[in-house]
């Protein structure tokens, strides 16, 4: 896929809404709309569409574009930014823990849970240090957690004939990805979520090993190893604003 043209907008009501295109080689005859978590719209047309048709096939959706728009601009509204000290929230596999700030002038210990409290002892008592210490211990815990639901799943999966290759790495648009050569690429913030969640994204990016594109066997397949797919997809969708708040 390749970028088609610059930005442009469509015009409903007082608002204007601008959307980029690109060039999608596997489209034949109509334009896909979407509208990412953050709220920008992003169109995928085939090769050869004009601006003005693929200008025409957006207006005829510009109800639907602003509506999606509004709600993700909504979700984004009440995400207040993180300050890492004592009382905020912290998530790990869709549970909430109240962060708890330790000044010390010790040697400090590792991050741990304790009851329903995430413990960081700090030297330097500030923000970024508290942020560095949460990070880096959702990222352990997210390279383990990750590794033995990708084994197990490759277990369970007939297509699978052993565990893939696997690492993490933050996107700002995905939850993950399944590379040309196999490997499975999980961002490190998943691990915030729901386990169920969880385990859709790991199947979504396994089942890329039988079927590379998003074709109907694609999502013939996810039907038949996870009925529940969609629901866990419109969890993590939902959350996706809490999730991604660093």
């Amino acid at each position: 896929m390749e970028k088609l043209m610059g930005e442009t907008a469509i015009i409903y009501g007082d608002q204007r809404i601008p959307y980029v295109v690109n060039v999608d080689d596997k489209r034949t005859t109509r334009v896909a709309i979407h509208v990412e978590p953050d709220g920008k719209v992003i169109v995928d047309a085939p090769p050869g569409f004009s601006s003005t048709d693929i200008q025409k096939a957006v207006q005829k959706r510009a109800r639907w574009i602003v509506s999606h728009v509004e709600d993700a601009r909504t979700r984004f509204a009440h995400v207040r930014p993180r300050e890492y000290v004592s009382g905020e929230q912290v998530l790990y596999l869709g549970r909430r823990y109240v962060l708890k700030v330790l000044p010390t002038t010790d040697k400090p210990r590792t991050v741990r849970l304790k009851g329903n409290r995430l413990e960081v002892e700090t030297r330097a008592a500030t923000s970024e240090d508290v942020r560095s210490k949460v990070r880096a211990w959702l990222r352990v815990k997210a390279r383990d957690y990750f590794a033995k639901r990708i084994a197990e799943a490759s277990q369970r999966l007939p297509w699978v004939d052993e565990m893939p290759p696997f690492r993490l790495l933050e996107m700002n648009k995905q939850w993950g990805s399944c590379s040309a050569y196999g490997q499975v690429i999980l961002n490190p913030h998943l691990v915030k979520a729901p386990r169920e969640c969880i385990e859709y994204v790991v199947l979504h990016e396994l089942a890329h090993l039988k079927h590379h594109d998003h074709g109907p066997e694609f999502w013939q397949l996810l039907d038949a190893h996870s009925p529940q797919w969609r629901r866990s997809k419109g969890v993590l969708d939902a959350m996706v604003e809490l999730l991604a708040n660093d």
